[in-house]
């Protein structure tokens, strides 16, 4: 089995260290208490967790008592922290040691549940109406989650709306400096870059656009690929034409790179962008050291609370600028999955496995969604015109108070940000619904995700990781200089990416999305 390889390699070194962060009151991940005895008959169960750094995860959450309560379960939850989440995962499925309950990608679920990692919930179907109804509901959620057997082995989280009109990102600058200096937002790259230029003549000290990251959704060479090539990230769906392509291929990449060079030799770019940390990119924000950026639409308000508490003039103000791209591109951003990447499974080893399937149905239904995504009525949210919206108590931002205090709208126990969020932006200030409003032209429905043949894996698995870590390299020598930029470099470039296998990636991704939706 894949599994046993796996394991193979990692069981010597690790198992060890697995069994001793199992020793908890003698139950096992992988294990559930029997039936019986002081438990009144309630089926107890395993479920790892991570700590936010919203806040930490409690057991005594009251949303979790009542969902216990609802299901006649126990639960004794594994925590671990965010950075680990990750590596103890992949322990536990090549050990074959998951917990009862455990959140993991849908992808991870296809590949290893036929191998009997985790339970096939499709055997189960005729007791859990809540589940059915929701593959019914879903198909691209029962694709994602349809292993080479047949079986169904995640319930993947649902994150967007179904209009596909929900979505995270903008470009931000300081409010308050555009209005004291009669600055126009731009609206092309043209007039981008000399909005950059205005703001470092007025504040030489300042290096104006600033980016948390070089790659990933809100990366610096992400947002500035798309604007001159069309093309989300190095490899996506094309929306013009339907079928996957590679940025870096289109006429415009290079064009990208030379004006990334520009911001950065003059000054206009932080010369740290690809090494700095989150919160060293927070802090260039809150103290003025940068003036622009591309980043979370949620994270306007409390960046504008967290500056004025840490000094920065009351006049302190951040608020979304206009999305651009180069002549002939369309400005745009992908909505939010409907179906996420990430799914809830159940261990193939639970001992009362309809039990099990009864409370990850009760999750999935009305009920439990709403407790876990919501949580308790009158107390965390209300019904406005029919429609869930949390309490103003809890401010525009509520989703902080919410996880650290309740446990609700909390990574690996809702299954649900959708309902979350849309209780969210139900309750939204006036500001925020603006930047929705404007921005609503640029979002286009996001793609449906694929599903790999296990050699469609193995070969992701073998290229895309090194061709990324040489993408991002090469990429960051163009951009700061250290490789200049011309006919030679650039081919050379591009011949490098299709040796380590761009195009056998490429045609791999159109070849599984034409297979999954038929296109």
């Amino acid at each position: 089995m894949k599994t046993s390889k796996v394991a193979a390699s990692l069981a010597v070194v690790m198992l060890g260290g697995v069994v001793a962060a199992c020793g908890n009151g003698g139950t096992s991940p992988g294990s559930s208490s029997e039936q019986g005895g002081g438990n009144d008959s309630k089926a107890s169960f395993t479920w790892l967790v991570y700590d936010r750094p919203e806040g930490r995860f409690q057991e005594d959450w009251e949303i979790l008592k009542i969902l216990q309560e609802k299901t006649n379960t126990e639960l004794k939850f594994e925590v671990t922290s965010q950075e680990g989440l990750a590596e103890k995962r992949q322990i536990m499925i090549a050990t074959n040691s998951v917990t009862d309950f455990i959140q993991v990608s849908n992808q991870e679920g296809r590949e290893h549940g036929p191998d009997g990692i985790f339970l096939n919930l499709k055997d189960y179907l005729d007791i859990a109406p809540n589940l059915k109804k929701f593959y019914e509901t879903y198909p691209e959620a029962e694709a994602m989650a349809t292993g080479s057997d047949g079986g169904l082995y995640t319930v993947p989280i649902l994150e967007g709306d179904p209009e596909g009109k929900g979505f995270n990102f903008v470009w931000m600058a300081r409010q308050d400096l555009i209005d004291e200096h009669n600055l126009q937002p731009p609206t092309t790259l043209d007039e981008f870059y000399e909005f950059l230029k205005a703001l470092k003549e007025l504040y030489p000290d300042t290096y104006p656009l600033t980016s948390n990251s070089p790659v990933g959704d809100v990366g610096l060479y992400t947002v500035f690929g798309r604007a001159f090539t069309g093309i989300q990230g190095f490899f996506n769906l094309d929306p013009e034409t339907d079928e996957y392509a590679f940025a870096p291929y289109h006429d415009g990449y290079r064009d990208a790179l030379e004006y990334m060079y520009k911001l950065y030799e003059e000054k206009l770019l932080d010369p740290e962008y690809a090494l700095i940390t989150g919160p060293q990119w927070e802090e260039r924000m809150l103290t003025g050291k940068s003036l622009v950026t591309y980043f979370w639409k949620a994270d306007i308000d409390p960046m504008i609370g967290k500056a004025i508490e840490a000094g920065a003039p009351a006049s302190y103000d951040l608020d979304a600028i206009p999305m651009f791209a180069a002549d002939g591109i369309k400005p745009y951003q992908f909505s939010r999955n409907q179906v996420g990447a990430t799914g809830r499974a159940i261990s193939g080893k639970v001992k009362d496995k309809e039990a099990a399937v009864k409370l990850l149905d009760f999750m999935v239904g009305e009920e439990g969604t709403n407790l876990l995504s919501l949580g308790i009525l009158d107390k965390t949210y209300t019904i406005v015109d029919g429609q869930p919206r949390y309490l103003e108590e809890f401010g525009t931002a509520p989703y902080a108070p919410l996880r650290k205090d309740f446990g609700v709208w909390y990574d690996n126990i809702t299954m649900n940000n959708a309902v979350s969020r849309a209780a969210w932006e139900a309750g939204l200030d006036e500001k925020s619904l603006d930047i929705n409003k404007r921005y609503e032209p640029f979002i286009i429905p996001a793609p449906k995700a694929i599903v790999k043949t296990d050699e469609e894996l193995e070969l992701e698995k073998s290229k895309l990781t090194n061709l990324n870590k040489y993408l991002e390299q090469k990429i960051t020598e163009f951009v700061t200089g250290r490789t200049p930029i011309n006919d030679a470099t650039y081919q050379e470039f591009i011949d490098q990416a299709r040796t380590m296998g761009a195009d056998e990636l490429l045609d791999m991704y159109n070849t599984s999305y034409k297979r999954t939706y038929g296109s």
